[in-house]
C-alpha cells in the first residue's frame, strides 16, 4: 500500500513508523505524565512558598504581639521612680520605649494623641518608618496586619493604650524583606530540585512506556506482514500483564485463522473433488444420450440419482457450516424412555435387520429433539451399511450421573485402530460405506453442539458401538 505525500510516494509501513515516532501512545504517554508532574509540582511549589510565608509572618507577629504585652505591664506598675500612676500616655511612652529594645530590623512607633510621638528603631535608616503609620494613629482596637513603607512591606501589631483623657497607640513594626527572601530562595532551590526531577522522570516514563508498548509495536509489525498466503507470523508474549494477554489473543485469533483458512482451503478442494464425478457422470450420459426411450429411461433414472446425491451432499455440507451457530439448536425437555423408542421404531424402517431394543432409560433431558435424532439415525444407517440382511443392529439409551447416552451398536467388520480418528473426519468412509462420508461429521458436530461428544468402542471383526454422550441440562450453544 502506498501513501501520497509532500515528497511523492512513500510505502505505508514508513508512514506509520513516523507516526509513531511522534503521535504515537509512547509520546501521548510522555506529554500527559509530563503536563501531570507539571501541575502537580507547580501546585507544590506554590503551596510551599505560601506556607512558608504565612509562618514567617505568624511567627513575626508572635514575636510583636510578646514586645507590645509588656505595655500593659508597665502601664500597671506606673512609674519606674515611685511607682506612681502615669499622668498621660506620654509618660507611659517614655518609661516604656527607655527599657524597651526596637524589634529587630524594624521599630517601636508611639501616638499621643493622634499625633506622632516618638520613634525607636533599630536601625537609623529605618527612622521613616514612624511617618508610615500615620493611618494608625487614632485606633481604637488591637489590630495587626501588613503594610507596604518606602523601606518595603512590614507586619505590625498595634495596641490603643488611654490614661485619663490622653489617647495612644504604639505600634510595633517589622520589615520582612529579609525573610521573605529566605522564602523565595527555598523555593528556587524547590524550583530546580523539581526541574531536575521531571528531567529523570521523563526519560524513566519514556523507557517505561517505550517497553510497556513493545509489545503493541510487535503486533504492528506482525500484522503488516501477515497476507491470505502466510499466516505463520507470531508475536513474542513475556510476562503475564494485559499487554501479554493481548498477544496471546491475538496469536490465538491468528492459530484459529491460519486453521479455517486451511479449513477452507481443503473444504474447497474437497467439495471440488466430490462435485466432479456426478458432474462427469451426468456430463457422459448427457453427451451419449440416445434416441430410444429405453435408453432415454436409463440415463435419466442414472442423472436423477446423481442429482439426488448431489442434493444430500449439499444438505449435509450447510447442516456442517450451520453447527457452530448460537441458533443450531432449538433445545427442549425430552423423555428419554419416550424418545428412545421412537427412534428405534423409526430405525426399523432403514433396513431388513435383527432390531433390538438395548435398554431405555428414565428421566428428561434438555436437548435438541430433531438434532439428536439426526445424528442416531445418521448412526444407525452407518449400521445399515456395515452389516448385512438379518444381522443384529442394537439401539439404546441410559443414564449415567448427569451425562445421557444413546447409542447403535453392530457386529459389522469393526474399525481398526488407525482408521479411529479419521472416520469422523469429512469425506472420509469406513469399509462397505457409501453416501457423502459426512455422516459421522454430522454426529459429531451435533454431539458438541449440545455440549458433548462421540464414542467408539470397536474391534476389527466383532462389531462397534457409537455413542452420542450429551449432557442432561444442555450446555451447548
Amino acid at each position: 500500500m502506498l501513501i501520497e505525500s509532500a515528497e511523492g510516494v512513500e510505502p505505508a509501513g514508513t508512514a506509520v513508523e513516523r507516526r509513531s515516532a511522534f503521535g504515537g501512545v509512547r509520546t501521548r504517554v510522555l506529554v500527559s505524565f509530563l503536563a501531570l508532574l507539571v501541575v502537580s509540582t507547580a501546585a507544590s511549589v506554590l503551596v510551599l512558598r505560601q506556607v512558608l510565608l504565612s509562618r514567617i509572618g505568624e511567627q513575626v507577629e508572635r514575636e510583636l504581639t510578646r514586645q507590645v504585652e509588656s505595655l500593659d505591664q508597665a502601664s500597671e506598675l506606673g512609674r519606674p521612680q515611685d511607682g506612681r500612676p502615669f499622668a498621660d500616655v506620654g509618660e507611659l511612652f517614655d518609661a516604656y520605649l527607655s527599657r524597651s529594645a526596637a524589634p529587630s530590623d524594624g521599630a517601636l512607633v508611639a501616638f499621643a494623641d493622634g499625633r506622632l510621638y516618638d520613634v525607636k528603631v533599630a536601625d537609623a535608616a529605618q527612622g521613616a518608618l514612624g511617618q508610615s503609620y500615620g493611618s494608625l494613629a487614632e485606633l481604637t482596637e488591637p489590630a495587626t496586619g501588613e503594610l507596604d513603607t518606602s523601606l518595603g512591606e512590614t507586619r505590625y501589631v498595634a495596641v490603643p493604650v488611654g490614661i485619663g483623657n490622653s489617647t495612644g497607640v504604639l505600634v510595633a513594626a517589622s520589615l520582612t524583606a529579609a525573610e521573605r527572601d529566605q522564602v523565595e530562595s527555598a523555593v528556587r532551590i524547590a524550583i530546580g530540585v523539581s526541574i531536575v526531577v521531571l528531567l529523570l522522570a521523563s526519560l524513566f516514563i519514556w523507557l517505561a512506556a517505550g517497553r510497556a508498548i513493545a509489545p503493541l509495536n510487535a503486533l504492528s509489525r506482525t500484522a503488516r506482514t501477515i497476507s491470505d498466503t502466510d499466516l505463520s507470523g507470531r508475536i513474542p508474549v513475556r510476562g503475564n500483564d494485559e499487554i501479554a494477554e493481548l498477544g496471546s489473543t491475538f496469536n490465538g485469533m491468528l492459530d484459529r485463522l491460519e486453521t479455517a483458512f486451511a479449513d477452507q482451503k481443503d473444504f474447497l478442494s474437497d467439495v471440488s473433488h466430490e462435485l466432479r464425478t456426478p458432474i462427469t457422470v451426468i456430463r457422459g450420459h448427457l453427451e451419449t444420450l440416445g434416441d430410444s426411450p429405453a435408453e432415454r429411461e436409463e440415463a435419466i433414472a442414472v442423472i436423477q440419482d446423481e442429482l439426488d446425491r448431489m442434493s444430500r451432499y449439499v444438505d449435509d455440507l450447510l447442516l456442517l457450516v450451520k453447527a457452530p451457530r448460537p441458533d443450531f439448536l432449538r433445545t427442549g425437555p425430552i423423555d428419554l424412555d419416550l424418545f428412545t423408542h421412537d427412534l428405534f421404531a423409526k430405525a426399523r424402517s432403514l433396513g431388513d435387520r435383527d432390531w433390538r431394543l438395548d435398554g431405555a432409560a428414565v428421566g428428561i433431558v434438555v436437548a435438541d429433539q430433531q438434532r439428536l435424532t439426526q445424528a442416531v439415525m445418521n448412526l444407525a444407517s452407518n449400521a445399515v451399511d456395515q452389516t448385512g440382511d438379518g444381522d443384529a443392529v442394537w439401539l439404546g439409551s441410559s443414564r449415567v450421573g448427569n451425562w445421557a447416552r444413546l447409542w447403535v451398536r453392530d457386529e459389522g467388520p469393526g474399525v481398526d485402530e488407525h482408521d479411529r480418528g479419521r472416520i469422523f473426519d469429512r469425506y472420509e468412509r469406513g469399509e462397505g460405506g457409501d453416501g457423502t462420508g459426512l455422516g459421522l461429521s454430522i454426529v459429531e458436530a451435533i454431539a458438541q453442539a449440545h455440549g458433548g461428544a462421540v464414542e467408539l468402542d470397536s474391534r476389527p471383526g466383532l462389531g462397534s458401538t457409537f455413542t452420542v454422550v450429551i449432557p442432561i441440562e444442555a450446555d451447548g450453544p
